[in-house]
């Protein structure tokens, strides 16, 4: 069966801290929740309203399980807050982990939690959990009307997220963060030696002289996940042959890594590893954060969760600052395209024992004060639209500048899901590539073997991309 989100779930964290290494379970692990309807187990619905639209019953409990990352908790304590003060009799039992599959997947086939947020490095593999009917399609959720009212659930969400969530033309996947990519610096530090962020990497190499004279490694990254390299890379793909390029790339087209653009770009951060312009160590992604903390390097790239994950230890006087991935200049053809899009998903078991309450819970999630709560809490952008309007942050008022000037088209990569072998397989090469143990040429002949491959298995089924 065919699986194609209209948009891709990055990420990662999508993420990882915002993206996960995606493990396809083994066939058949879900098979006990295929054919599910939406209300076969729903036990819990009662009298259905405008206001009420799923019908939550009272004395019924919903059970509500978040991922514990680089967002936090305290965002979805402040949703059961919102949700309890409507609904004081029904009972939230919310815990947080970041054991997602490990814990919550042996459940989907038999007794799971209602609502599951499924993120981090050990998440749900989306397309199994869609293939099996493992989770339930939430059309009617953004069909449902808006917390505040003012029209539907979906009205109020940002562009992409519907799309984002969107799998075989079904609705399943709430995504709760709206996240931009790109590289952080200190401005503080930077408006002190007068530096100007760079726009392209001749910016930079132009720039990294200066930054060592202070000390400092131009650059820090994450080198144990391969996942968190791997977004730079695509996104300086993406900006310099296009767009195009890469939804041949996640369409399996022949040749695609050998598109014109491409090895250019990764040219650029072979570069970056040869000239020596990175911190020296192989440090994972709260390691390498707190090194830029630090001070130890100049740049970091990551998504929007980053002040969130470190507001413990960031020092007096670092005010942290998002710009854009970097192109190569004139000849990109798309420059003004940023990395941004909702993840964090959050999902509703087909076999949910409080289905209601779950979607019920989602609308509270997305509401105006819970999606301001959330933008206040992680300083980190809702996928509700507004969510960071009243929140004075220079590092969100950043990414929001970012997004004010970026173009109509989202960066975005879709292969990491459509294929599990294809993804693992990039995150290795990504890591070779910057530990400097593959050339860019090298990656381009790898990826294209490795795309190849999964195109001629015919047991595999294959995704299309339009765009």
């Amino acid at each position: 069966m065919s699986v194609t989100p209209d948009l891709d779930r990055r990420t990662l964290l999508r993420r990882a801290a915002a993206a996960g290494l995606l493990v396809t379970p083994a066939a058949g692990l879900l098979s006990a929740c295929a054919g599910s309807t939406p209300d076969q187990n729903n036990d819990s619905a009662g009298e259905k309203s405008n206001d009420n639209p799923f019908g939550v019953q009272d004395g019924s409990a919903v059970k509500v399980v978040i991922f514990n990352g680089g967002l936090g908790d305290a965002w979805a304590k402040e949703d059961q807050a919102i949700f309890n003060a409507k609904y004081p009799n029904v009972t939230v039992n919310m815990s947080s982990t970041q054991k997602i599959k490990t814990e919550e997947q042996p459940k989907m086939a038999t007794q799971p939690s209602d609502v599951v947020m499924n993120s981090g490095a050990d998440m749900m593999d989306i397309s199994t959990l869609v293939n099996e009917g493992a989770i339930e399609p939430l059309d009617d959720l953004l069909a449902a009307p808006a917390w505040e009212g003012g029209g539907t659930v979906a009205d109020s969400l940002l562009p992409g997220t519907v799309g984002d969530g969107t799998y075989q033309g079904k609705f399943f996947v709430v995504n709760v963060a709206y996240t931009v990519w790109g590289n952080w610096y200190n401005s503080v530090l930077f408006d002190k030696e007068g530096w100007t962020p760079p726009k392209t990497f001749d910016d930079f190499f132009a720039l990294a002289p200066k930054i060592k004279a202070k000390g400092m490694a131009p650059y820090v990254y994450d080198a144990v996940h391969g996942y968190y390299p791997r977004w730079a890379l695509m996104a300086t793909v993406w900006k310099s042959a296009g767009k195009q390029a890469v939804i041949d790339i996640d369409n399996l087209k022949e040749n695609a890594w050998r598109a014109e653009g491409v090895l250019p770009a990764l040219e650029a951060w072979e570069k970056l590893v040869k000239d020596k312009l990175l911190l020296p160590g192989k440090l994972d992604h709260t390691q390498s954060q707190q090194a830029w903390l630090d001070g130890k390097a100049a740049f970091i790239q990551v998504g929007t969760w980053l002040k969130n994950e470190m507001a413990e230890t960031i020092p007096p006087g670092f005010e942290m600052k998002i710009s854009d991935y970097w192109g190569l200049g004139a000849t990109d053809k798309a420059p003004n395209d940023v990395y941004a899009g909702a993840g964090e998903g959050i999902v509703v078991p087909a076999k949910a024992p409080n289905k209601a309450a779950a979607k019920e819970f989602l609308r509270a999630v997305l509401s105006k004060a819970g999606s301001a709560k959330f933008a206040e809490l992680t300083k980190s952008l809702a996928s509700t639209k507004g969510s960071g309007d009243n929140v004075q942050d220079a590092a969100l008022a950043s990414a929001n500048e970012l997004m004010k000037n970026a173009s109509s088209d989202l960066i975005s990569i879709k292969l990491w899901n459509f294929y599990a072998d294809l993804d693992k397989e990039s995150q290795n090469l990504s890591a070779e590539l910057m530990a400097g143990r593959l050339t860019a040429a090298q990656f381009v002949d790898k990826m294209q073997a490795a795309a190849d491959k999964v195109a001629k298995d015919s047991s595999i089924t294959k995704q299309t991309r339009d765009a």
